[in-house]
């Protein structure tokens, strides 16, 4: 296993929502390996923070959306079984609007679907948190755009 960096890792995530229903994948790796959360990922060196989203949500789900805004960030933190810091990322959210393409899992998701905003309410998946927070901003950012 890699050395883990000492510091903040910047990472994109792609808040996407149509039609009352969110984009979402069922992560592969840590952090949150199995959990449902936003397509995204590392910014690459010179990298814009909204071409990385959208360039990640088309890795992870063949999806291609415009980017509107960036609307939030958050720091996450991987840690071991003993509790003992991994990673530390910094997530930049982006909130997109659908352009074409139907979820399929592809790079690091294990599954990739659209799920309705109320069931991320009604807690009927496991998912990262403030996934439901964060849906419900972008699709309220969408529908003022």
């Amino acid at each position: 296993m890699e050395a883990a960096p000492l510091y903040p890792i910047p990472a994109t995530i792609a808040a996407v929502v149509r039609n009352g229903q969110v984009l979402l994948v069922r992560r592969a790796h840590p952090p949150d390996q199995g959990k449902w959360a936003f397509p995204g990922g590392k910014i690459h060196w010179g990298e814009d923070v909204r071409a990385a989203a959208l360039r990640e949500l088309e890795e992870e789900t063949g999806v291609r959306a415009r980017a509107l805004a960036v609307f939030d960030a958050m720091d996450v933190r991987d840690l071991d079984d003993a509790g003992r810091l991994r990673r530390h990322y910094v997530l930049i959210a982006v909130a997109c609007r659908w352009v074409s393409g139907e979820p399929r899992a592809g790079d690091d998701a294990l599954q990739a679907r659209w799920t309705p905003l109320a069931d991320l309410d009604r807690h009927a998946l496991a998912t990262s948190l403030g996934v439901a927070g964060l849906a419900r901003r972008a699709a309220a950012l969408l529908d003022a755009a």
